[in-house]
């Protein structure tokens, strides 16, 4: 029989480790449905450390610190395909599906870059599109505005289309930030309508403001060209690919139904769905072996843009290449919301965050119609936010300083 010289034999040991080890692996893992297993899991800091490459401890410090922003929340990191932290408190729990608020803009944005690739033909100038025309707003003319003529699709996904900020949303031109006066924006009653006619505050790309009714108005163009609703058309493309859970837009305010979901936002996903979106833009749009978004524009996602030069803003992400989150990789892009919500990802280190956050009404059932099997223990009624902790009201306290917290965790 022959016999492998023993070099040999230890090189080819070597070889199958290395090919064998967590963060090639995870290269090509994809976790299956919530119901069929789902995410893999490590729990024991030892294992957190050696094959994930994070600190345990670290980790708890960074989920203790949002637990002190919000009232209700969690805290989700997975690294080279492992969940290495899962933590909840107050209403939030796995399967909840609470109001994601501004979150949910992200969806939006990789809805239209799926649009723009299966649809070329009907829209072949891509981002650069100028969409206020009948084909694909009708409900745009006559226009209140000549200059929104000029409006590109690429200018309402990085807030650059002169759209009037909401609430007391500054101006910013070329990084210096103008004060605006507020202006109606959004009204629910006549979602489409109000978005359309809000005011400019600038001409189209002259500036950045963040407001909600230009993806909102980005979604409107995707069901003209498209045929298909918003939430329609990320269901079929991304939620029943990655076997999300159930989901939906909370669509229902009080009196009012939404007759189309917000392209500004309020989705509502499970938190493991929420990571598995973050964890396909990790993957540069691919899940399993379907490229269900196009590479290119998830790249597009993650950097600066050039139809916003004007401030950090690309895609209906924020993108951190000046590093103005100084302790974070300058590759981390992260979409938040109201509330304390964000989703990040980041390249460099393999990894995605899913930060919870919200007060009791983001946790309302009523809102998306989906039935809630938890039974809230009224731990957090009297909560206020820990004196110690960066907190604005409505954004959840630090949603940069979470950042740098998990990203510190990991093992140098």
């Amino acid at each position: 029989m022959n016999r492998i010289p023993l070099l040999s034999y230890l090189l080819l040991i070597t070889l199958i480790a290395l090919t064998a080890s967590p963060k090639t692996r995870a290269a090509d893992y994809f976790p299956p449905p919530d119901s069929a297993g789902g995410w893999r899991e490590l729990k024991d800091a030892e294992q957190i450390r050696t094959l994930a490459g994070m600190d345990l401890q670290r980790l708890e410090q960074a989920a203790e610190n949002c637990k002190r922003g919000t009232q209700h929340g969690g805290l989700l990191v997975v690294r080279h395909g492992y969940l290495v932290l899962e933590k909840y408190w107050g209403r939030a729990f796995r399967d909840a599906n609470p109001d994601m608020a501004s979150t949910g803009k992200a969806f939006t944005s990789i809805a239209c870059g799926i649009m723009l690739h299966e649809k070329h033909e009907a829209i072949p100038d891509g981002l650069n599109t100028k969409v206020f025309i009948e084909k694909y707003l009708p409900e745009a003319f006559p226009l209140d505005d000549p200059r929104k003529a000029d409006i590109t699709l690429g200018q309402l996904l990085c807030m650059s289309a002169g759209y009037h900020g909401e609430g007391n949303s500054p101006g910013v031109v070329n990084g210096e930030v103008v004060p605006l006066t507020p202006v109606p924006g959004q009204d629910l009653k006549d979602l489409d309508k109000s978005s359309i006619r809000t005011v400019l505050w600038t001409k189209p790309g002259a500036g950045y403001s963040y407001s909600s009714p230009a993806p909102h108005i980005a979604s409107i163009v995707l069901r003209h060209v498209t045929g298909m609703e918003l939430k329609d058309y990320i269901d079929e493309k991304l939620a029943k690919p990655m076997g999300w859970g159930p989901w939906n837009y909370c669509l229902f305010r009080g009196p009012i139904t939404l007759p189309h979901a917000n392209g500004a936002g309020s989705t509502a996903l499970h938190a493991t769905d929420a990571l598995r979106f973050g964890y396909m833009l990790l993957h540069k749009g691919k899940w399993n072996d379907k490229q269900l978004v196009p590479a290119e524009y998830v790249e597009l996602c993650g950097k600066p843009s050039p139809h916003n030069p004007h401030a950090p803003y690309s895609l209906q992400f924020e993108v951190n290449a000046d590093a103005h989150v100084e302790l974070a990789p300058r590759d981390a892009y992260w979409k938040s919301g109201a509330g304390g919500f964000a989703i990040y990802v980041i390249p460099s280190l393999d990894m995605v965050i899913y930060k919870m956050g919200g007060t009791d009404g983001f946790y309302k059932q009523e809102l998306t119609g989906i039935p809630q099997n938890f039974k809230y223990d009224g731990s957090r009624d009297n909560w206020k936010p820990y004196a110690g902790t960066p907190f604005v009201p409505g954004g959840g306290g630090g949603i940069s300083r979470v950042l740098e917290l998990v990203s510190g965790a990991v093992v140098k």
